[in-house]
């Protein structure tokens, strides 16, 4: 599995059809909620096996010293075998290369211990999304 970082027309194409299989069809989340208008202007990463994109997720900057994850995605047929671990972990060394101080995200709230084993805190409980209730979460860096 090959995991690439841009923001390319191609690569923002093929994130969106990894969420639109996995947010919209799978969770039902209306699809508006996930094209929020922020995908040009993130940087996302992309999973390919044998240049089929299994898994994505997108970084946005916030400031020059924070950033949010978000849509971490990964096809069903993919699930269980690290995929997610991979894509996770290469976001955080990016945004740290990038020399962020802290990573935001809104997790499902049933994957609170997921990204607590990456180092995230809990932060509060933030709102619902298609029916799905999510939490705030921080991950501090010690770039400085």
């Amino acid at each position: 599995m090959d995991v690439v970082i841009g923001n390319s027309a191609q690569i923002i194409k093929q994130a969106q059809q990894i969420r639109y299989a996995v947010f919209v069809q799978e969770q039902l989340i209306p699809q508006e909620l996930d094209l929020d208008g922020l995908d040009q202007e993130s940087m996302h990463l992309l999973v390919t096996d044998d240049s089929t994109p299994v898994a994505t997720a997108r970084l946005s900057f916030s400031s020059a010293s924070s950033a949010i994850l978000a849509r971490v995605a990964v096809l069903k047929a993919f699930r269980g075998a690290g995929v997610a671990k991979a894509v996770i972990q290469k976001a955080i060394d990016y945004a740290i290369k990038q020399r962020v101080h802290h990573i935001d995200i809104h997790a499902h709230q049933h994957l609170r211990g997921y990204y607590e084993n990456f180092g995230f805190k809990y932060v509060d409980t933030c709102e619902v999304v298609g029916g799905h209730p999510l939490i705030a979460m921080s991950y501090r860096t010690d770039v400085q």
